[in-house]
């Protein structure tokens, strides 16, 4: 059964605009911070291009708790895009922003005795100046330099904005993920994580405290393997993948300056993109994971396939059975599958069934080698004899994937997949033929 969408738009409404310190006001300000120029609760400052506001708000009437944020300026509906001090509110409506001397940011309390809150990770800057930037990134620099020493894109809460990154700095070892708000007024950290996991062939993990929720699978050169939607997305959005040896991230760019889109993990465990409408002026829901049933971790379990398209949901690969028949005949499939015949590596009858419009299982554990052509690809994993499968890495015929466990999470569309070569005796082999 497909899943309704888990953010109705009254939801949605009430998680966009929570209520707003009363004092505050979206008043003509400068975008930048200095030493000379703290922000005391009820000033705000705005971005040149007045997209974007940074300031403290409150956004629970029943509580004390007050936060520094980023919100958009020009979006009917109250949005909040990063919350400096989500973990450590201010409990005291006399606090302030301030810009040290080394640029260092520090949130403080009770006539700037108690450090609430402070920037970390950032480089020591001479002459230092905190900006709020056109595309929402609160940086600190120098006054005549470029350089970030330090900025808020590096530190996300919720909210992925264009042009983020999000994804790793090997060298650094900084992990830029997406956590949920812990409810509708409490921007403090929840239980679900949106986070790139770069073991294998990198894919993104939405994360339910210890547990895997949903998988996006890897990029394939044109998108994420276990996105097909994003074959839509061209015409609005640019994504990219970048993986060397300083850095692994995903990030989207928009080709209209003028659309307005952001992607959150919201308190229900969704991960959704919102896109907003000027006419009748409310977000729009443009997608969310998970969607259905295939879209859980591995619902058929090892070597199974999930099909929305057949009842029941989950079948095994040709060459496979299910391995517990009687919980499989009562449609829980998490058991998986087990080989019908024995491998025969040593002999060499060893081949490979197709399977077609997948998403490509999990790759955690895969290895990837991209001056391969797929007959070599398939070569390679012949001479391996614990090779269970391989595909190609991009979907224009570039690269090699190669599995050597049991291959999970695997599901199929009617379109937009790719094709996976999974393998099986010779016995099989020719019943599949």
């Amino acid at each position: 059964m497909r899943r309704l969408s888990p953010c109705p738009f009254l939801l949605l409404l009430l998680l966009c605009a929570p209520f707003f310190l009363s004092s505050s006001s979206l008043s003509t300000a400068s975008d930048t911070l200095t030493q000379d120029s703290p922000l005391s609760v009820g000033d705000t400052i705005v971005s040149a291009n007045g997209d974007f506001v940074l300031g403290f708000f409150a956004p629970n009437p029943n509580s004390n708790n007050h936060y520094v944020g980023i919100w958009y300026n020009k979006v009917a509906v109250l949005t909040y895009v990063w919350v400096a001090n989500r973990n450590d509110p201010l409990a005291d409506i006399t606090g302030t922003l301030s810009l040290t001397a080394n640029g260092t940011l520090v949130i403080t309390a009770n006539d700037s005795t108690v450090v609430v809150w402070s920037s970390t990770g950032s480089s020591t800057v001479g002459n230092p100046v905190a900006q709020i930037l056109d595309n929402g990134n609160f940086v600190v620099k120098d006054a005549k330099d470029q350089f970030f020493a330090w900025q808020s894109f590096d530190h996300p809460t919720d909210t992925l904005l264009p042009g983020m990154k999000f994804g790793w700095n090997l060298t650094s070892g900084l992990n830029r993920n997406l956590t949920a708000w812990a409810s509708l007024t409490d921007p403090s950290s929840g239980p679900y994580t949106l986070s790139l996991d770069i073991k294998g062939d990198p894919q993104m993990f939405l994360w339910s405290g210890s547990t895997q929720t949903w998988r996006s699978g890897p990029w394939n050169g044109a998108r994420l393997s276990g996105m097909p939607i994003m074959n839509t997305y061209r015409m609005y959005f640019k994504g990219q993948f970048v993986q060397n040896q300083h850095e692994v991230y995903l990030k989207y760019d928009l080709k209209d300056p003028s659309f307005i889109t952001r992607v959150i993990v919201n308190q229900t465990g969704s991960t959704q993109r919102l896109v907003w409408l000027d006419q009748p002026k409310r977000w729009k829901l443009f997608w969310y994971a998970p969607e259905d049933q295939c879209d859980d971790v591995s619902p058929c379990g090892p070597m199974g396939v999930c099909n929305l398209d057949d009842s029941p949901i989950c079948d095994c690969v040709q060459g496979f059975v299910p391995k517990n028949p009687t919980n499989w005949a009562l449609r829980d499939g998490t058991g998986g599958c087990i080989r019908k015949t024995p491998l025969d590596c040593r002999n060499g009858t060893d081949g490979f069934v197709l399977v077609s419009e997948a998403k490509l299982p999990d790759t955690s554990s895969s290895t990837v080698d991209m001056s391969l052509s797929l007959e070599q690809c398939r070569a390679k994993c012949l001479g391996n004899c614990s090779c269970t499968g391989y595909a190609n890495a991009y979907v224009n015929g570039g690269g090699c994937i190669i599995w050597t466990t049991q291959l999970t999470d695997l599901r199929v569309w009617t379109s937009g997949g790719q094709d996976l070569y999974v393998r099986v005796a010779a016995a099989d082999l020719s019943e599949y033929k």
